[in-house]
């Protein structure tokens, strides 16, 4: 298997008017997509933000849950927070795996429009690769907001069909996509 980690980009993403913008942290989404990428196996979460004040808000929330009353009260959560570093941008974090790993990482991009103007990997196909550890390690891209911005898109090595429900509604929260695309990855067949 290959070594897989997961960012949660806060910039650049795109508002609702498509324009690209810089969302805010969440507690719950920070402490919910550690939980389920320390369930599935990744390496690490990194959580991006190019605010000053959002990385000190995500320094508080490690925190909390790596040695403060969250791992008082629920010891076994710390261990999910301790994959967990914040960065200023993904050039940062591609750069941080790369110094880790002698390469840079391939990008997967997550989106949930379907109107994008390339091809995408299906989740079997993706399932397979990462399978075949070859050694180069993988970041899956998460975006905040209303979805990963263009630049992110198409930088990206793999761009990953989107999740689809059966109805014609399509906005799940951060958390439930990365939480659905882990299982469909990594889960015990």
């Amino acid at each position: 298997m290959s070594t897989v980690y997961a960012a949660l980009v806060h910039h650049p993403v795109r508002d609702r008017d498509g324009q690209t913008a810089t969302a805010a942290v969440t507690n719950i989404d920070v402490h919910d997509i550690a939980r389920s990428s320390h369930t599935y196996g990744l390496r690490g979460l990194f959580v991006v933000t190019p605010i000053d004040a959002q990385r000190a808000l995500v320094e508080r929330i490690f925190a909390h849950w790596r040695e403060g009353a969250g791992k008082r009260r629920m010891p076994h959560r710390s261990e999910a927070l301790a994959i967990c570093q914040h960065a200023p941008s993904l050039a940062e974090v591609q750069a941080r795996i790369a110094a880790e790993h002698g390469c840079a990482p391939r990008l997967v991009a997550t989106a949930a429009r379907s109107n994008l103007a390339r091809e995408v990997s299906s989740f079997e196909a993706l399932r397979l690769q990462l399978a075949a550890a070859d050694g180069a390690p993988w970041l899956i891209v998460f975006g905040t907001g209303h979805g990963l911005a263009d630049e992110v898109l198409n930088a990206a090595d793999v761009l990953l069909e989107p999740i689809r429900g059966r109805g014609d509604y399509n906005h799940l929260s951060v958390r439930a996509a990365a939480a659905i695309v882990f299982d469909r990855l990594f889960g015990v067949r």
